[in-house]
């Protein structure tokens, strides 16, 4: 049971920061403009990262645990779900995010625009996932 609370917080968090960045961070990002929207980016990236990364971890293994010690199929399930943010991420969403971080990219122009538009799209992606994998464990653990 401990193992699968600590899976259901871990995609919890995970998603809930996830939902949060998607609907009020980036766009109040982006409401400020292209150049500023850069400039705010590159140090919630870095952030986000560390964080998220360890909620996936998290979530996994306690998952993982949580089935090899006799529990439901579906907690190795939203665990999967829940990691499979990182390569969706190391795939999809890192080109972008390394083409935002070139020191090279004019701040206000219109590929900046677009790649902050891109990543908005990739990141809804991750929080769909994070989203899936905490229901999963909320059902789980209502069950």
């Amino acid at each position: 049971m401990v193992l699968e609370v600590s899976a259901t917080v871990a995609a919890g968090l995970f998603s809930g920061a996830a939902i949060y960045i998607n609907l009020v961070e980036h766009p109040a990002r982006m409401q400020c403009g292209t150049d500023l929207a850069l400039k705010e980016f590159a140090p919630s990236y870095r952030r986000a990262t560390i964080m998220q990364v360890a909620l996936a971890i998290v979530g996994l293994l306690t998952g993982t645990a949580a089935w090899l010690k006799g529990g439901s199929i579906w907690s190795l399930v939203g665990g999967v779900t829940l990691i499979a943010v990182v390569p969706f991420t190391l795939l999809f969403i890192l080109p972008t995010n390394h083409k935002l971080l070139e020191p090279s990219l004019d701040d206000d122009s219109e590929l900046a625009s677009r790649l902050l538009v891109r990543w908005g799209r990739l990141h809804a992606i991750r929080s769909i996932l994070g989203l899936i994998s905490f229901l999963i464990f909320a059902w789980i653990s209502s069950r």
